[in-house]
């Protein structure tokens, strides 16, 4: 099997040395070193760096990815059936998202049509303002 640079890796994965070594660190990746102390990855750090890429396109910290990269067995390249598993895990998180964004988006069509964004009323601005009844400003801070 061939092995790839650092610099290599990145050119055919997209993602930047920095974050390849970020990952590394991380324990997310894995390489050997050279007698002369450079960086050699297998081929299949190609996969596991798109399965990184596409759990974090999905929204999922590096903490999840952790995870779910931690339950392979000996470390291996995440295959397929892998991939289908660990969705389905992660499926009511992405339902939840989907739903905020949706709300989102539903909030954002009512407010630019009121077209007041007022940082007093505004629930997209100023989301969950438990305060506002208190009035306007650092009420806290002030006394009120």
């Amino acid at each position: 099997m061939t092995e790839l640079t650092i610099g290599e890796l990145s050119e055919r994965s997209g993602i930047a040395t920095s974050a390849i070594r970020y990952y590394e660190v991380r324990g997310l990746v894995t390489s050997r070193r050279t007698p002369g102390n450079q960086r050699r990855y297998e081929r299949p750090m190609l996969r596991r760096l798109s399965f990184i890429r596409t759990a974090q396109g999905v929204g999922l910290s590096l903490e999840e990815i952790e995870q779910a990269l931690a339950g392979l067995p000996s470390g291996r390249t995440p295959t397929k059936a892998d991939w289908t598993r660990l969705s389905r895990g992660w499926r009511t998180r992405l339902d939840e998202r989907i739903a905020r964004l949706e709300r989102l988006r539903d909030t954002l069509d009512s407010c630019i049509g009121c077209g007041c964004l007022s940082l007093r009323r505004c629930t997209l601005s100023n989301p969950g303002d438990v305060l506002a009844p208190r009035g306007p400003g650092a009420v806290i801070l002030d006394g009120r």
